[in-house]
C-alpha cells in the first residue's frame, strides 16, 4: 500500500493529468486535484478530484465529476455521474446528471434521500 502525506507528495506523481498506482493507496491529506484518480482501493478523508476509478472508496467527502467504483463507503458523495455496485452513505448523495447501482442505503436514520438532479437512478440487476 502506498500512503501519501501532503498534496507535494502526490502532485509529484501525477504523469499527463493521471495519478496511477497498481494497489491500495491511502492519503493522509485532504486531496484536491484535477487529475483522473486511477486506483485499486482508496482511503482518504475527503477526496475532490475529476474522475475517479477504483474498485473500493472509503472517505469521508467525495467531490468529482465521475466515479466508477465496485464500492463506495463514504460520509458525502457529490458527483456528476456514480457507477458503482454498493454505495454506502452518511447524511447525503447528490448526483447531478446519473447514478448506476445495485443498491444504496444511508447509515444515518434523517439522512437525506438520494438525489439526483438532471437525471435518473438506474439499479443494476446483475
Amino acid at each position: 500500500m502506498k500512503i501519501y502525506k501532503t498534496q507535494e507528495e502526490f502532485n509529484r506523481e501525477v504523469k499527463d493529468g493521471v495519478f496511477r498506482v497498481d494497489g491500495d493507496v491511502t492519503f493522509e491529506f485532504n486531496l484536491n486535484t484535477p487529475a483522473n484518480i486511477n486506483a485499486r482501493n482508496i482511503n482518504a478523508w475527503n477526496i475532490d478530484a475529476r474522475d475517479i476509478d477504483a474498485r473500493d472508496i472509503n472517505a469521508w467527502n467525495i467531490n468529482a465529476w465521475d466515479i466508477n467504483a465496485r464500492n463506495i463507503n463514504a460520509w458525502n458523495i457529490n458527483a456528476e455521474n456514480i457507477n458503482a455496485r454498493d454505495i454506502n452513505y452518511y447524511a447525503y448523495c447528490i448526483v447531478y446528471d446519473s447514478i448506476t447501482c445495485k443498491s444504496y442505503k444511508s447509515r444515518r436514520e434523517n439522512a437525506l434521500p438520494l438525489t439526483v438532479l438532471d437525471g435518473k437512478v438506474e439499479i443494476k440487476t446483475d
